[in-house]
């Protein structure tokens, strides 16, 4: 395994890197340019969207002929690390959840019309999407084979009642990708639809509150009351649910920690420019071993993360469903955020709790960490499985083919 970046690949990153400095961090420093959500409007955002397209750094994960750049999983890491020094940067360049999941998902196994009506509008920026899949108790959560939403087939097409909630991005999306149940199939039960917002037979409850900062588009609660699906909105297959959930969410969680990481080095440039201006009982802070310290465990953190997630990334690359190693990316670089941001506060004291810089934006974001596309504990559970059954060889090398 070669983590060195391709010259091509070092050339977009620091493109990346000079267009987030000059066109998107000045973004921050102005209250305007935050919603009641917390997150920037719109059509403040439209402008620096335009420029990222007309700087050819725009999508990086889908196909170039819907828009996008096309580079493969293993380059990922080193752009999304970039966009997201700057809370903004990630939408700017399109590379945000849940769009960003979405458009790797349906690039990868929708049919020809599918990717032309439903993923060329996301890919280029005129329409938002949301991922379909949670339900209220005792509905699935962690657990898809807990998932009571139907969709019974009538006709020419499949007819949909259930609930679901804490949808990202529902509120303001016009593609959705619903995940409900078929059959009662414990592995081929569940199946893929894709729909659009003008499609009646469902609604949005309510956009449910939370600790935020939000997403564009909220976290909301939708009811579906007889919304029609035509068979050719099938994702896949009938029955194809679990493994398109699958495809999904593995290089979503990790683009997750591609972007959380980045959050995480930017707390500790924040902290690290603080703490070397600030002077206290006549030393300045960062010349306190204890502050050294505290600084040198995150930097140690931050980099296992990367190299975490760079690995699967090249297994991704490679073929490979990188399970186990998605997992562990993901568990570490969840607790590596919130850890950096929590020390980012305390080493600037109470500059660190106001909203003077966006380390506070960043903390309350960051609890949502171990919680999102699996539970610290779920994926612990899943290496503890990987363990049990690979014995000694959970820790093997990997050794390729001469």
């Amino acid at each position: 395994m070669d983590f060195t970046l391709a010259p091509e690949i070092e050339d977009i990153r620091l493109r990346v890197r000079a267009f987030i400095e000059k066109e998107v961090l000045p973004l921050e420093k102005d209250p305007e340019n935050f919603s009641d959500y917390e997150n920037i409007p719109p059509e403040r955002l439209a402008p620096v969207r335009a420029k990222a397209k007309a700087a050819g750094l725009w999508a990086p994960q889908s196909p170039k002929e819907f828009g996008g750049m096309g580079l493969p999983v293993g380059a990922w890491p080193a752009i999304y690390e970039e966009a997201a020094r700057s809370i903004f940067g990630p939408l700017a360049i399109h590379c945000m959840a849940p769009d960003d999941g979405n458009m790797n998902l349906v690039a990868k196994v929708g049919t020809p019309q599918q990717k032309e009506w439903f993923l060329r509008p996301i890919v280029e920026g005129k329409v938002r999407s949301s991922f379909v899949m949670t339900e209220p108790h005792p509905g699935s959560g962690s657990d898809p084979g807990m998932m009571r939403t139907r969709a019974e087939k009538k006709n020419d097409r499949y007819v949909v009642h259930g609930h679901k909630w804490f949808i990202t991005g529902a509120d303001g999306a016009a593609h959705f990708i619903l995940m409900a149940r078929t059959s009662d199939d414990p592995r081929r039960g569940l199946t893929a639809f894709l729909f659009h917002k003008d499609q009646p037979g469902w609604r949005i409850k309510r956009r449910i509150p939370i600790m935020g900062p939000e997403e564009h588009g909220g976290h909301c609660e939708i009811e579906f009351d007889g919304l029609e699906i035509p068979f050719e909105n099938v994702l896949m297959g009938e029955g194809d649910g679990l493994k398109a959930t699958q495809i999904r969410l593995g290089p979503a969680r990790l683009t997750h920690c591609m972007r959380w990481l980045g959050f995480a080095k930017r707390c500790m440039e924040i902290a690290q420019e603080y703490v070397e201006k600030r002077e206290g009982f006549g030393i300045k802070l960062a010349d306190r071993e204890s502050v050294q310290i505290k600084l040198g465990e995150i930097a140690h953190q931050i980099q296992i993360g990367r190299l975490l997630t760079m690995h699967a990334a090249w297994l991704l690359d490679n073929g490979s469903r990188a399970r186990k190693e998605v997992s562990m990316a993901k568990v570490h670089v969840a607790d590596t955020l919130h850890n950096a941001a929590d020390v980012a506060i305390q080493l600037q004291g109470a500059r660190g709790y106001s909203k003077d810089t966006i380390v506070e934006w960043i903390y309350r974001y960051a609890r949502s960490a171990r919680l999102v596309d699996g539970a610290s504990e779920v994926h612990k559970m899943v290496l503890a499985r990987f363990m049990r059954t690979q014995g000694r060889d959970f820790w093997h090398w990997g050794v390729g083919e001469k």
